[in-house]
């Protein structure tokens, strides 16, 4: 009976996923569940349903709940991690506080001021998890869901050899896309996908040898079909490759697209996450207004439906039985492209089986995908140093190099939101408590004013010289 721990099993939805996939496995159907949360509210709720799966469909596999980390991951086989520290409070002031000064996020889950700040809460737990697995299930896998993936990735590879891998189903939900797109069943569309979490690029898209990125750059020419992904489209359209991300997170990666109304009005004015400001968090609000006081389970039928895009189980059944599987996943890259960082995460091709987590060899990415993505990785690596080290200065840092707070906000209008944000969020963040963001005041110019009296640099005087000789 493999042992499977899941931390943060309070998301309801998707623990519930994740569990029903893994039943419905052939080999795992005698898996032992430990449903771990600062609180037993929801998990007794997945507790219950579990159990009446488990007995309608005669399952040896067992389930049971704790608020204790270190008893729910002792001698576990697989930890999987899905918490989000901060619930909907450290959400609120990820994406209205930025909003008030200026930037405006749509999701605010993975880069962005709100990316940020989730990661400076996401990874001190992080830490503590694997330092716990280390204690007491050192051979354990870990499968991360915890957002925002390269962030927290990075530092569980940067502090702990526990191994892990970061799983996500933006490639998954891409193909689907692409599919529709070239009107060829996705499991016929050979693929190479690879880059970071939420920016990975399509390196190739083949079907029977035969390249469909013509049909693909045509398609995205046609007003019907850029109109349902014009941030996704627009990039594409510019650097050449198509990418994992839709419209709603994508715009908030780069400078382009919510730096100001008009960009707003042109590129992210779809309905239903297309962009438009707060729809993450509007509609996390609205799922926990309806749901505060309902069963959320109670009237699920208890079956065992198809397995879900989710990789979770298919990960856990390649390291069980031994039976290969490939995905896209998240691992430190150590060379696995070649022309991003070694110890940021990438995303790429992995392969699994009884034997461990395989990474390929993808090699360069086109200049353009690599710098792109090192816009973000930059960002990550500040936020991580900030995260781990204590020091508020770096989460500044991370605010300043950010793509869309940088076109929408002064440095020192970055300063002061940072600071805002940390004052609010403090109770989540333990590494900096009774820290603070020091203020930089502005410096009054009188009009008047006469230039210091300052040294001349003599390699700019020569410069000046030759500019004289020159008229």
């Amino acid at each position: 009976m493999a042992k499977v721990a899941i931390i943060g099993a309070g998301s309801i939805i998707f623990c519930k996923t994740l569990i029903l996939d893994i039943l419905a496995t052939p080999g795992l159907e005698a898996t032992e569940f430990v449903l771990m949360a600062p609180s037993t509210t929801r998990t007794s709720q997945v507790e219950t349903f579990v159990n009446r799966v488990i007995q309608s469909q005669g399952l040896p596999a067992k389930v049971w709940v704790t608020t204790n980390m270190r008893q729910a991951v002792s001698g576990a086989d697989y930890v999987i991690a899905t918490f989000q520290v901060g619930g909907l409070a450290g959400f609120e002031a990820d994406y209205k506080i930025p909003l008030k000064h200026g930037v405006d996020q749509c999701i605010g889950d993975t880069l962005g001021p709100g990316g940020v700040f989730r990661a400076l809460r996401s990874i001190p737990v992080m830490v503590e998890l694997v330092k716990t697995m280390e204690e007491v299930c050192p051979k354990a896998h870990l499968l991360n869901y915890v957002n925002p993936m390269a962030m927290v990735s990075w530092a569980i590879g940067a502090t702990s050899n526990v191994p892990f891998v970061g799983l996500c189903h933006g490639v998954q939900t891409t193909m689907d896309l692409i599919s529709g797109y070239v009107g060829l069943p996705k499991n016929e569309i050979d693929f190479l996908c690879a880059g970071i979490n939420h920016m990975g690029w399509f390196l190739r898209l083949e079907h029977q040898g035969q390249d469909l990125y013509p049909l693909l750059r045509q398609r995205f020419e046609e007003p019907e079909f850029y109109v349902n992904e014009k941030v996704r489209g627009e990039v594409f359209r510019q650097f050449g490759y198509f990418m994992t991300e839709s419209t709603g997170h994508l715009a908030e990666y780069v400078p382009w697209f919510r730096k100001n109304q008009k960009a707003l009005d042109l590129y992210c004015d779809e309905p239903g996450f297309g962009g438009e400001s707060g729809a993450y968090f509007n509609w996390c609000k609205y799922v926990a207004d309806k749901y505060e006081h309902e069963m959320l389970l109670s009237a699920e039928p208890a079956t065992l439906p198809g397995r879900s895009i989710e990789y979770g189980s298919y990960v856990i059944e390649a390291l069980e039985t031994g039976r290969a599987f490939k995905l896209n996943g998240n691992l430190i890259n150590g060379g696995m492209i070649t022309n991003l960082p070694a110890d940021c995460c990438a995303e790429g091709p992995i392969f699994v089986d009884r034997t461990g987590l395989h990474k390929t060899i993808v090699g360069d990415l086109p200049p353009q995908c690599a710098a792109l993505n090192l816009t973000n990785i930059n960002v990550q690596r500040l936020t991580v140093q900030a995260a781990l080290s204590g020091d508020t200065e770096h989460i500044v840092h991370a605010c300043a190099l950010d793509p869309l707070a940088g076109a929408a906000l002064t440095l020192n209008e970055i300063r002061v939101m940072a600071s805002e944000m940390l004052e609010a969020e403090q109770q989540w963040l333990p590494q900096f408590t009774g820290k603070t963001i020091r203020p930089t005041p502005t410096i009054s110019i009188p009009k008047d004013v006469q230039r210091a009296k300052v040294p001349v640099d003599p390699a700019l005087a020569i410069m000046a010289r030759f500019g004289e000789l020159a008229r």
